[in-house]
């Protein structure tokens, strides 16, 4: 297998779900080796951050990524989208410290990776194997993964709310089964957290049209899926784990977040397997 790049750069505007700042991202083609590097073009010198497990700062309702004064948040839908259709190389210049929520979704970053198209590099691919398994556990929360000739997610979520519940889901992550069954899956909210999500500078951006949005009985917003909840819970495991390369494992977790996912990232990054 060869690293990708896409085919021509490509542009997005939109609002960050956190940060409600406007922002625009320009999606570039890089060479080989480059992996996924964000470049914040608002900042002196246009500082870079590398898409990285070890450059995780923050993982409380997002995943953050700094390095000296570059600095990115919520860069998970974007990176599932990157690991799901195999792109390996791609500089993202953002003039904001949040990428657009979109719909809340990775479609949108979905269609446009396909706008610009794929094309293969003159490199092999490098494969992150996972030989021994690596568990990350707290309080009744965990995420471990196992050696797997593939890459498989088990994911069990379980919610107090009446229309939640416990959800699980199980699935063997191709690209056209992410395109179909998890890319559409919308971050998920509840009323009852908003005042305290902005009093923390919190979804400042979120609304109807980016969330699917929960009062104390019912959903607010049309599903996409039934089990709408735990697909965007894998969404999350695979960009949050994209921090570690193209990955060969088998997945299990309970309740996890991006802080357990991150965690995770960095475990596998100390003890992998490279294989070209």
């Amino acid at each position: 297998m060869q690293q990708t790049t896409i085919a021509k750069a490509i542009t997005y505007t939109g609002i960050g779900l956190h940060s409600g700042q406007n922002v625009t991202i320009v999606i570039n083609p890089a060479p080989p080796d480059t992996g996924i590097v964000f470049a914040r073009t608002d900042l002196p010198g246009v500082p870079r951050v590398a898409a990285v497990a070890k450059n995780v700062t923050n993982a409380m309702r997002a995943t953050t990524l700094e390095d000296g004064s570059a600095k990115v948040f919520t860069v998970e839908h974007l990176l599932a989208a990157f690991y799901a259709l195999e792109v390996d190389n791609c500089l993202v210049e953002i003039n904001a410290v949040e990428p657009p929520v979109a719909d809340g979704s990775a479609l949108p970053f979905v269609r446009m990776i396909q706008e610009a198209g794929v094309i293969e590099q003159n490199a092999p691919r490098k494969l992150v194997v996972v030989t021994e398994t690596q568990t990350v556990r707290v309080n009744d929360k965990f995420i471990t993964i196992l050696p797997y000739d593939g890459f498989r997610i088990t994911f069990t979520s379980i919610n107090s709310h009446p229309m939640l519940g416990v959800q699980f889901g199980d699935y063997e992550i191709t690209k056209d089964l992410f395109i179909t069954e998890i890319a559409p899956a919308r971050t998920i909210g509840f009323m009852h957290e908003v005042e305290l999500l902005k009093s923390q500078g919190l979804a400042l951006g979120g609304s109807l049209e980016n969330a699917v949005v929960y009062d104390d009985v019912k959903a607010l917003t049309p599903l996409r899926f039934e089990d709408e909840l735990v697909r965007h819970k894998i969404l999350d495991i695979i960009g949050d784990l994209a921090l570690t390369g193209h990955i060969r494992g088998h997945v299990i977790a309970v309740k996890s977040s991006h802080a357990l996912n991150t965690a995770l990232a960095k475990k596998i990054v100390d003890h992998i397997l490279v294989r070209s």
